[in-house]
């Protein structure tokens, strides 16, 4: 019987995968600013030196970005779950299904990004924080 609470493995996952996203995010952007011949500089406004990199290369960034948005009150409120003992059930699928959401939002952006389905997705985790949170306050009071 492990001694840790369910929901944590959750929270674990959706970290490796950003970190997953980052070693992509600099796969991609590394060879494409060789590619381009950018010399990069400091004194820039930010964004504009990568605006001139290809698409694709920056839908990886655009995607890792938003992985340290959102994600960072899906870790609290789990944090929250697991503190207070409500870390399995309905409480651990929907925090399952706020990862799954978020790794095939990441893969469509990273390769499709069109911007009509990836909301669609954004939207579904999106719920599914959202009963997390409201499971949460009920757990609280």
């Amino acid at each position: 019987m492990p001694n840790h609470s369910p929901i944590l493995l959750p929270v674990v996952a959706l970290v490796a995968w950003s970190l997953l996203m980052w070693i992509w995010m600099y796969a991609t952007r590394l060879p494409a600013i060789r590619a381009a011949g950018l010399e990069l500089d400091s004194t820039a406004p930010q964004g504009t030196q990568m605006q001139q990199l290809p698409a694709r290369v920056r839908w990886k960034a655009d995607n890792y970005n938003h992985l340290m948005e959102q994600p960072t009150l899906f870790y609290a409120i789990a944090l929250v779950l697991a503190l207070v003992g409500q870390s399995d059930g309905l409480n651990l699928i929907l925090t399952w299904v706020y990862v799954v959401t978020r790794v095939i939002h990441s893969l469509f952006q990273a390769l499709v990004n069109r911007i009509e389905i990836r909301f669609v997705i954004f939207v579904l985790s999106s719920m599914a924080l959202f009963a997390l949170t409201v499971r949460a306050i009920m757990a609280l009071t």
